[in-house]
């Protein structure tokens, strides 16, 4: 009998450190590696483009080292428990492997998946490498309860050891007894999928800043490991978030894909510190890579994450619903340079810094326009190349103060904070070319400037540019009184809930004063 393994690809864009795609090769004559376009989540109205070339050139990235196996990928275009069963059957499969994903959406499909795989007398086989640790391990090491602090996840870690190490990727001599059957008209039918094929008009693209793939995350990855000075001395919070080129390493794309695998990233980082003075989490770079598994681990053990409602750690505010006011975010209209310059590179180039996404995050939420984190979340994962489902939802409860940070009373100026690291508004004028005229003192208010320097600038505020959209230091203070509310509604309902008071207690300070965040300019 030939055993006949579909290796399915999902996240996990890579061939180094996969354990399921290596498993798949084990008593295996034919290997079909397989990417499904599904629908749901490849739904061109809630996928960016950015993010979208991102995957392409992933995936070309992934056929082309599978081809130096002489393999192939199959890009299979449909909702996987509808191809599935006609793969299991025209293929004769005897075997399905794939990297453990722990989305909600994720496990529901794969539970499907593995139901329709037992009716085929199909084995399943799944390997957990998306994250550093096993998540599920990490909750049950807490009492069955995700760690509500970071500092509590250290020492569970702590307790579990080190990562596993990464596993090379497959060889020649791997596969020298396994085959890819190819036939010509798997080249048309299981092709790759192009921007064009996918309902995107591709003449309005920028300059790719980050194209996707294994091999350029791995390139990438050797780049900055060289810089030994600097990952040594790495600090996310001194990091710019207005620099002109990016101040950390924008890996976080290629890791959300797993284009690069996290314990790869953790072990070649702990070679670099080996016998060196280093930074320590929160703020070094292993300390990225554990903050990851937070909010992976809250993702799992906390129901309606990416909800208020129904989420229990999550504060219930009332949010107002301010169409204008989202678009106007959304599309980089609100008055502010430095809120709309950020949110104009967001959408021209899929990523901006972790404290810019604290600038834009905070002004929509409960600095000025009180609109409700789960619509930023929305934006968020339509633009962000590294948009993740457990960091986009952890990050916005975080940075609304609806969980996990609770200083509600600290707010970014969506002035003095961007003045901090780029006074003469460098980073301004490079994406809004508009204002780019205006001398330095007013390139952050321009409403400020005389009539006469906004003509000289060429940029009228109310007609080239908008009025800024909120008075800052009157509704931050006013939006600060409604957060106390909401808090106070928090503390009352929890009163007859001792436990949930507790630990809500517990997780305020630690992160806080661990993470050093000195949320300048305030």
């Amino acid at each position: 009998m030939v055993h006949t393994c579909v290796h399915w690809f999902r996240k996990g864009l890579r061939l180094h450190d996969n354990p399921a795609l290596m498993a798949a090769l084990r008593d295996c004559q034919e290997l079909y590696p397989v990417f499904i376009l599904d629908p749901h989540l490849h739904n061109d109205t809630c996928v960016g483009i950015n993010r979208w070339r991102f995957l392409v050139g992933a995936l070309r990235d992934l056929d082309c080292s599978l081809r130096k196996l002489n393999s192939r990928l199959f890009v299979v275009r449909g909702k996987p428990e509808e191809v599935f069963p006609e793969l299991f059957d025209k293929w004769k499969v005897t075997k399905l492997t794939y990297e453990y994903d722990t989305e909600p959406y994720s496990l529901s499909r794969d539970q499907t998946v593995t139901t329709l795989a037992k009716e085929h007398r199909v084995e399943v086989l799944y390997k957990i490498s998306h994250t550093l640790y096993d998540i599920d391990r990490m909750i049950e090491e807490n009492n069955g309860k995700a760690p509500l602090t970071y500092n509590r996840m250290r020492a569970i870690v702590k307790t579990l050891g080190p990562p596993k190490k990464p596993i090379p990727a497959p060889t020649m001599e791997d596969m020298k007894d396994v085959k890819t059957p190819c036939s010509e008209n798997h080249e048309q039918k299981y092709e790759m999928p192009t921007l064009g094929e996918l309902g995107h008009d591709t003449a309005a693209l920028g300059e790719e800043q980050f194209p996707g793939g294994e091999q350029e995350s791995l390139r990438r990855l050797d780049e900055h490991m060289k810089r030994t000075g600097w990952v040594c001395g790495f600090e996310k919070p001194q990091t710019s978030p207005n620099s002109l080129s990016p101040s950390t390493t924008v890996l976080s794309p290629y890791v959300t894909f797993g284009c690069l695998s996290a314990r790869t990233f953790w072990w070649r980082l702990a070679e670099v510190y080996q016998g060196k003075k280093h930074s320590d989490p929160p703020v070094s770079l292993h300390g990225q890579l554990l903050w990851r598994e937070f909010f992976y681990t809250a993702s799992v053990g906390i129901p309606n994450f990416n909800k208020m409602e129904g989420n229990p750690v999550c504060t219930q505010v009332d949010w107002d619903t301010n169409p204008e006011y989202l678009a106007a975010w959304r599309e980089a209209r609100t008055g502010f340079p430095f809120i709309d310059a950020i949110m104009t590179q967001l959408r021209q180039e899929g990523w901006i810094h972790h404290l810019a996404r604290h600038a834009v995050a905070c002004f929509l939420t409960r600095g000025d326009l009180w609109i409700s984190w789960e619509e930023g979340q929305k934006v968020f994962e339509e633009l962000l190349l590294d948009g993740d489902w457990a960091l986009n939802a952890g990050n916005w409860q975080w940075l609304s103060a609806s969980a996990f940070f609770h200083q509600f009373f600290r707010v970014y100026s969506p002035v003095a904070f961007g003045k901090k690291t780029d006074k003469n508004g460098d980073y301004i004028k490079k994406y809004l070319p508009l204002l780019k005229k205006l001398p330095a003192e007013y390139i952050y208010e321009p409403w400020k400037a005389p009539r006469s320097v906004q003509q000289a600038a060429g940029c009228i505020v109310g007609k080239d540019y908008p009025h800024p959209i909120a008075q800052h230091e009157v509704i931050s203070k006013k939006n600060i009184q409604r957060m106390k509310l909401a808090y106070a509604k928090k503390s009352t309902d929890a009163a007859g809930s001792p436990s949930k008071k507790k630990s809500v207690k517990r997780s305020a300070p630690s992160v806080v004063d661990m993470l050093r965040k000195k949320d300048r300019g305030k």
